[in-house]
């Protein structure tokens, strides 16, 4: 049996929901709901788990109801690398990666740490695992 070796995991930074918890003060300040909004918003992001390894990406999100995604990484056919003004203050990126994959065509790792090193790293095994299982892409134009 083949092992997988893990490239990073972690989850998404708080930082990413800055804008709502601000909208969420507002709330709370005027009628208390905010603070419930908040919480909630901050346990979704907490619970959002996020591993990858040289073979796939495995998501495991929810709170109350869990559902967990892979995507293989031989199916990734492009990594965008995304820095809005408010995560580049914090020191992160959103990943974008353009795959052949059914049910996730567009994947995006949100809020993340030196997303510069996790696309390259991606890439790199994206290439390895595509090498591995022979995949080659054809594009017509």
């Amino acid at each position: 049996m083949e092992t997988e070796n893990k490239i990073w995991e972690g989850t998404p930074s708080q930082w990413i929901n800055l804008m709502f918890y601000l909208c969420c003060t507002l709330l709370i300040v005027g009628y208390g709901l905010g603070l419930v909004l908040a919480l909630w918003k901050y346990l979704d992001t907490r619970y959002n788990r996020i591993k990858i390894t040289d073979e796939r990406i495995i998501e495991r999100k929810g709170i109350l109801s869990i559902t967990t995604n892979q995507l293989e990484l031989y199916r990734v056919k492009d990594i965008k690398l995304e820095q809005p003004l408010i995560l580049r203050l914090f020191g992160l990126s959103n990943i974008v990666l353009i795959t052949s994959d059914a049910t996730n065509p567009l994947y995006v790792l949100r809020g993340i740490e030196n997303g510069t090193l996790l696309s390259e790293k991606l890439r790199k095994a994206t290439d390895k695992r595509r090498d591995i299982k022979g995949v080659r892409e054809l594009d017509f134009g």
